[in-house]
């Protein structure tokens, strides 16, 4: 691709590009790195749960292909999951004993009808294809978590990024203006929050 071609892409081109190679290196992430990751980041929430009084729920993902598993956290503290609704909202629901079902996303979810409230959410841990140094987050592109975001009732809840070391971007990535940087994330290889 000529070098004029690379600067005329549109901020969307540019995020797919991203997207495809961030992908393809967490495609090559190892098992080992996985578990490494996942015991970091009960590593984190223990600290976090011993520093903030009043624990209500801590927002966690269910696991796409090759995103790091946290679903061990389940019994230990109370969780909520997202669930995408029709309207192209997130929204999270207490993670009980119901059974799951698939939301407009085709992704598992708690099937109840009432969602929490930032009040009710201490922290939410995002799953990342990427993350850059300035916290800039690179999902799968449906904007649902920067668009929960960019409420001022959520921006104040602390959002966490989950990904391998490997996906961490050496290079600032592309930012477009609804994106909102996280508060940290966490790899096999380091907590940085």
């Amino acid at each position: 691709m000529a070098l004029t071609e690379k600067f005329n892409m549109t901020i969307f081109e540019k995020k797919k590009l991203e997207r495809d190679m961030f992908r393809k290196i967490r495609d090559k992430s190892s098992l080992i790195q996985m578990k490494n990751v996942e015991k970091n980041v009960k590593i984190y929430v223990d600290s976090f749960v011993k520093e903030v009084n009043n624990i209500d729920y801590i927002a966690i993902y269910w696991p796409l292909k090759n995103e790091v598993d946290i679903r061990s956290l389940k019994g230990k503290i109370p969780l909520a999951l997202p669930r995408c609704n029709d309207k192209k909202e997130l929204l999270f629901s207490p993670w009980d004993e119901n059974p799951l079902t698939k939301d407009s996303e085709g992704i598992l979810s708690p099937s109840n009808s009432f969602a929490l409230s930032h009040k009710e959410i201490s922290l939410i841990l995002v799953p990342c294809l990427s993350v850059d140094k300035n916290l800039i987050r690179l999902g799968y592109g449906g904007g649902y978590f920067d668009k929960l975001r960019s409420d001022k009732n959520w921006k104040d809840v602390p959002c966490i990024g989950v990904l391998t070391s490997n996906c961490v971007s050496t290079n600032p990535l592309t930012r477009a203006e609804w994106d909102i940087p996280l508060s940290g994330f966490v790899t096999e290889k380091e907590i940085f929050v």
